[in-house]
């Protein structure tokens, strides 16, 4: 149990406690700010910690984020040390250790500095200095558009996605599409700058011929100028040359076909409904018509060792994609996996992450996009990784909310960046499909003022 005089701070707090597996253990903490200084005094085990960091703040907004990172700091001294334990990004809970280098970066600070103060890993600070590198070219920003199809031919045990199997909610596809079309067709006057547009789920070609005609015809409607064009096409039991050539001829440019391991027992365990042969079928049939092509791989899948995640990793490589990203498992709310495990302890899980850097580096792949998710294994992060000058632009914008993205369809969260004011309005649809259906009119309008 937490006992603070700061409640704004319990959730940082919180995400230290739970790094540790700590969280249900009694801790009191008392903050407070004098003359410069942020003091955090914790009592633990019935010992007392004293932290004492200086830094002037010069705004309300400034002295929040540096009371909140020194707290967090103070927290993962105490826990680091009484269980003899560090962690790879050190006092660094948030999602986005890429946007924190940047913002040091634009004060005109080394980021390097902040993040060994904050006891993070060399290795990430070198994979965070070399994410940075790739990202130069595209930090500019630019607005993104995303279009959801929630529909799936089974749910996976990791997975906690609105979607469910396509024969529970077939019945709602094509209504479904027609409001997805309206939406679309009501942000055309947002389209201007847009520079990447991607439709994920999902697995949108789960969805028919003609269901995919009419959201690539309204997409085509409202997109005049050549974008990065992305179709998270998904698993290879869906795929059909039509669907392939469909999406060719409307301007597609970029499908993801995402194995997320190549070893037949290890997609049986997860839910899937295909084979690692399949996966390889449908990427050849993909490579025909000229797509980048994008390729998910999950660390710490089904119990998989260190071996097994190395052949789908070299597997993945000889298939020479454009991007190639590691997920590291996480625990996700609404996943069936979560219901059945309170903490993944994944013993191989730091070797696998490694192991993935080593190989993707020798094989000329360089890291360009890089983001964490709470109750990941091992406390590691996902890592895209990318072909010399083949990165997803759209993964870039949207990972580092570099400009406002418009999204539409189910469990779509729109986003209005305020970058002179450090500050993110965000703008949610209904998760459950039949409630979307039935309020697509007034989402319209609702997002019509959102964006005015």
């Amino acid at each position: 149990m937490l006992n603070t005089n700061r409640e704004y701070l319990r959730p940082e707090i919180m995400d230290v406690l739970r790094a540790f597996d700590c969280e249900e253990e009694e801790f009191t903490h008392y903050f407070s700010y004098s003359g410069g200084k942020f003091f955090n005094t914790i009592e633990y085990r019935s010992q007392f910690y004293d932290f004492e960091d200086e830094f002037d703040p010069q705004n309300d907004l400034e002295f929040k984020r540096y009371a909140k990172r020194f707290t967090k700091l103070a927290f993962y001294k105490v826990l680091s040390k009484a269980t003899g334990r560090e962690l790879p990004w050190g006092a660094l809970t948030g999602i986005r250790p890429t946007k924190l280098a940047c913002m040091e970066q634009g004060a005109r600070r080394d980021f390097k500095e902040l993040f060994k103060r904050l006891c993070v890993s060399e290795q990430n600070i070198a994979i965070t200095e070399r994410v940075l590198k790739e990202q130069q070219p595209f930090r500019s920003g630019g607005k993104s558009f995303y279009i959801s199809l929630p529909f799936c031919p089974s749910k996976c045990d990791y997975c906690s996605f609105i979607t469910a199997p396509i024969e529970k909610t077939a019945q709602y596809v094509d209504r479904y599409i027609s409001c997805l079309v309206k939406e679309i067709e009501s942000v055309q006057p947002l389209m201007d700058g847009v520079r990447s547009v991607y439709v994920g789920g999902g697995t949108p070609f789960v969805v028919s011929e003609e269901h995919l005609k009419r959201v690539y015809k309204a997409i085509s409607s409202i997109i005049k100028t050549p974008v990065e064009y992305t179709v998270e096409a998904g698993r290879p039991d869906v795929f059909t040359e039509e669907k392939l050539n469909i999406s060719r001829q409307n301007g597609v440019n970029r499908i993801c076909v995402n194995p997320q391991s190549f070893n037949d027992k290890t997609l049986e365990a997860i839910g899937r409904k295909h084979t690692a042969a399949q996966t390889l079928k449908a990427y050849e049939m993909a490579l025909k018509y000229g797509f980048d092509i994008n390729i998910d791989l999950i660390a710490g899948l089904a119990e998989e060792n260190t071996d097994d995640f190395e052949y789908s990793l070299r597997t993945a490589v000889s298939l020479d994609p454009a991007n190639i990203t590691v997920h590291t498992l996480s625990l996700k709310a609404g996943a069936k996996l979560k219901e059945n495990v309170k903490r993944l302890h994944i013993e191989q899980i730091g070797q696998m992450i490694e192991l993935s850097r080593e190989i993707l580096t020798s094989a000329g792949y360089v890291p360009y996009y890089l983001y964490r998710q709470k109750y990941q294994a091992g406390g590691l992060e996902n890592v895209g990784w990318c072909k010399p000058g083949k990165a997803c632009v759209y993964n870039i914008d949207v990972m580092e909310e570099l400009g406002d993205n418009f999204a539409v369809g189910a469990n779509a969260i729109s986003k209005r960046v305020f970058a002179a004011e450090e500050r993110i309005e965000r703008f949610a649809t209904p998760k459950d499909i039949p409630t979307y259906i039935n309020k697509a009119d007034e989402i319209i309008s609702k997002r019509i003022a959102f964006f005015k």
